[in-house]
């Protein structure tokens, strides 16, 4: 059930390459799709209670929100390629085509989905009308050290299991701002789990270059203090996206006006766009 705030919710499944995945629809409007990060689901974010799509949904969007392949309650198999940003894309890509989307869309994406959505956009950029990049993870030169420990975690998972891997995985040095929103455990299954850190592993944001041609407004929102989603990687993107804007959270307060921000970005003028997007 929902109330004037809070539309119901219903929930919508299909299948692609050999996976179901299922997603939230709610609202009405025109279309905006959420990709959420690495090893959550929408039922974990929502317990973690770190974003607000009141909203987005109140400014009149209809809003999508996913589970990406082999988290949550989607499935998925236990092949290390499926789990690329640019395999995550063509899952997008097609959730549109299920959907019947034929306008553009407005494409929000966390960390993985972040790179999920860059992706997408450059793969098919008269698909997409604006970007909201939350947490732009590690990318290009500061890679590497990410990738490695994804393989080194892949290797502990399988030969100790994924308990052994959680135990050693406590980070002291969370970031201020999420200090008080709780853990959980990553939400592939552990017979996946291994495939899924190899393939984040194998993935990065498209080249710079590539999202130089990009005419999509984007806004970017990131907070201080964590390694895994540094601000160096947002600026970047900020200075190599065409029509990009740059917003950074200290403060957990701060992080509570994203959902607000976003919805004003949204219900901008749409852009008007020259053949090709």
């Amino acid at each position: 059930m929902g109330t004037p705030e809070t539309p119901p919710v219903t929930e919508g499944r299909f299948r692609h390459r050999g996976a179901e995945l299922v997603y939230d629809d709610a609202g009405a409007g025109p279309l905006a799709v959420y990709a959420h990060g690495g090893f959550v689901s929408q039922a974990v974010e929502r317990r973690m209670d770190l974003f607000d799509w009141a909203p987005v949904l109140r400014a009149g969007r209809r809003l999508v929100r996913y589970d990406a392949r082999g988290h949550g309650r989607s499935t998925g198999r236990p092949v290390a390629a499926d789990y690329t940003y640019a395999a995550l894309a063509d899952d997008l890509l097609s959730l549109l085509d299920h959907l019947g989307a034929t306008d553009r869309v407005d494409a929000i994406g966390a960390s993985m989905g972040c790179g999920t959505c860059l992706h997408a956009a450059a793969r098919a950029p008269d698909r997409f009308s604006r970007l909201v990049l939350l947490l732009p993870p590690t990318a290009w030169a500061t890679r590497e050290a990410y990738a490695r420990a994804n393989r080194a975690a892949a290797d502990t998972v399988e030969r100790e299991g994924a308990a052994d891997w959680l135990a050693a995985r406590g980070d002291p040095h969370r970031p201020a701002v999420v200090a008080d929103v709780p853990e959980f455990p990553p939400t592939p299954p552990e017979p996946i789990l291994p495939s899924v850190l190899r393939g984040l592993a194998r993935s990065d944001l498209p080249p710079p270059r590539t999202l130089a041609a990009l005419r999509c407004p984007t806004l970017i929102l990131t907070w201080a203090g964590d390694p895994g989603h540094p601000v160096s990687t947002a600026t970047a993107l900020a200075d190599c996206l065409p029509e990009a804007e740059l917003h950074l959270s200290r403060t957990r307060a701060d992080v509570r006006t994203w959902g607000p921000r976003i919805a004003d970005f949204v219900t901008r003028p749409r852009p008007r766009h020259g053949p090709g997007g």
